[in-house]
């Protein structure tokens, strides 16, 4: 005998046998992708979180005279022009060099080391080798919380739903300017951003993600970026990060961003 029984988007059935040993088989109606394996980011290592705007276009966040052109408000282009300039004196800390530090989202999707992008039918988590960051996508159907029940994190809160093989999530009440970067460049949103992304495999297996940004303190209109991760080989590994046992660029009291060499001494021309 078998049975079906049907539960919002889930199918069970159950199979039973002549003896009455009962059988127990899920199967998912929306059926979820394979996005197993290790995955690295796609659009090179400049570490710019838009590179579609990025002027020049070869150019590495952190290093002066490059930056992005997103739709800000006077008020941003104003802090964002201030701190290009802190980049040209190298006097821009960024955050996640006090190791510990997490990148937070949006900028999760445009670091230079490897990611993971555990599936499940109730819940999508993206781990990044660089860290600590962990990013929770919930797919049960719950709503995103009220507004006086929202706390801030850096990562924010996420829920979203699956569709044709497409993961379509919002994401709210993430910190914001206060204590986060999208790169190294010094570009911020304000913690009234607002995020809704779709992630879903190419035709040339590629994983594409595509951001609106909406943000009404420091965006114009909305902001649409596109960033791409390619699945590395299948006997690639990932370890633990912890920069705190081995953090070669600790900040001045002044700003200042130091590299150490092998010795633990600073190889920087000048420090102030």
């Amino acid at each position: 005998m078998i049975t079906l029984l049907k539960f919002k988007k889930y199918s069970f059935l159950f199979f039973v046998t002549l003896n009455f040993q009962c059988f127990f088989v899920f199967a998912e109606e929306n059926k979820l992708p394979d996005w197993s394996g290790v995955w690295e980011r796609y659009e090179g290592n400049g570490g710019m979180f838009d590179v579609s705007t990025t002027k020049p276009s070869d150019g590495m966040a952190g290093s002066p005279g490059v930056r992005q052109f997103p739709p800000l408000t006077v008020e941003w282009e104003k802090k964002y022009k201030e701190n290009l300039l802190l980049v040209e004196k190298d006097r821009l800390p960024d955050p996640i060099s006090y190791c510990g530090t997490p990148a937070g989202f949006p900028r999760l999707l445009a670091l230079p080391d490897v990611y993971e992008f555990i599936v499940r039918p109730e819940t999508t988590w993206i781990i990044t080798e660089n860290g600590p960051n962990i990013m929770r996508i919930y797919t049960d159907g719950r709503e995103l919380p009220a507004e006086n029940e929202r706390w801030n994190t850096y990562t924010g809160e996420s829920v979203g739903k699956w569709q044709d093989g497409t993961l379509t999530f919002k994401t709210i009440s993430m910190i914001g300017d206060k204590n986060t970067v999208l790169d190294r460049s010094g570009l911020t949103l304000s913690e009234q951003a607002e995020i809704t992304t779709k992630i879903f495999k190419t035709n040339d297996g590629l994983l594409r993600a595509e951001l609106e940004i909406i943000d009404p303190i420091a965006l114009q209109k909305p902001w649409h970026v596109t960033r791409h991760f390619r699945k590395l080989p299948a006997n690639t590994r990932v370890f633990d990060y912890a920069c705190a046992e081995n953090n070669r660029n600790p900040i001045t009291s002044s700003g200042q961003t130091l590299t150490l060499g092998p010795d633990g001494m600073p190889i920087d021309k000048e420090i102030k």
